[in-house]
């Protein structure tokens, strides 16, 4: 049997009779278009019964799909085991991580303003963390990542604070692909330790990098909840001038900088909070 195919014969998609889409349509490709744009146009993460009712597939079949796509990632699970597009579909994710920086911005600086120190906006790009956007302390002595640079999840506040956001299974994968080497003397180098340190960050509400991920850094993180891909935000200093009895307070502001830049983004830029 020969392939090669006509291309130039084919009819043009968009004015295509039933007859010629019945022809040509994948119906396979048409099923998992409409699983992301079933994602795309939802404001929220979907659970896998919105997911399966919504485009009329069986569940089992549905879960299938999204677990294929997850693998490439095209889509995320969230720690609700809730789905989401993923980084892998960089084409409708430009859109919201644009969206997700422009407010952002505002409460970088304030924050940075206020506390003399560094702050980021950072999200999961594949197995580690990536910083999009970074208001860097005016400070001769600083702590700062460049916006594009990225970091381990396991021995960053970032990178803590976005697992755990995810299902166990999600983060044992992503971890499963990189080495967790010993980066000082207080790195996290043991998968299950990670695991405990994540719970305890969903019960705290916070992730603490102390020491982990450089010598005389301290970084607090906590997650930005309603975004398409998990994201947090951090506050990054020298241990000298950061004191672990600081570390709860920091995480209330940045907290609440998280909740206020995705209810009402433009809150920084009138001096509230």
């Amino acid at each position: 049997m020969s392939d090669e195919i006509d291309i130039t014969g084919a009819p043009d998609p968009a004015t295509a009779t039933p007859e010629q889409i019945k022809k040509y349509n994948n119906r396979s490709v048409e099923r998992v278009v409409s699983m992301l744009n079933v994602l795309q146009e939802s404001p929220e993460p979907m659970a896998l019964v919105d997911v399966h009712r919504s485009i009329g597939m069986a569940k089992a079949t549905a879960f299938r799909y999204l677990w294929t796509l997850e693998r490439h990632r095209y889509v995320e699970r969230d720690a609700q085991g809730r789905y989401r597009l993923g980084l892998g579909f960089v084409g409708m994710q430009s859109r919201d991580l644009d969206m997700l920086k422009e407010r952002a911005r505002p409460w970088l600086e304030k924050l940075r303003d206020e506390t003399g120190e560094t702050v980021n906006l950072g999200v999961l790009d594949g197995n580690t963390v990536r910083y999009v956007e970074v208001a860097e302390s005016l400070r001769q002595v600083r702590m700062v990542s460049a916006p594009g640079a990225r970091d381990p999840l396991y021995c960053t506040a970032l990178g803590k604070a976005i697992a755990a956001q995810l299902p166990e299974a999600r983060v044992r994968e992503l971890l499963h692909q990189v080495e967790m080497p010993r980066r000082t003397p207080s790195t996290i180098t043991s998968l299950d330790r990670f695991l405990e340190e994540l719970e305890l960050v969903r019960q705290r509400g916070r992730a603490v990098d102390d020491q982990e991920n450089e010598e005389d850094g301290r970084c607090v993180a906590v997650g930005i909840a309603g975004t398409r891909v998990p994201a947090a935000l951090s506050l990054s200093a020298p241990a000298s001038r950061f004191p672990v009895k600081d570390i709860p307070r920091v995480a209330r502001t940045l907290t609440f900088a998280a909740e206020r830049l995705m209810s009402d983004p433009r809150a920084a830029q009138r001096g509230e909070g």
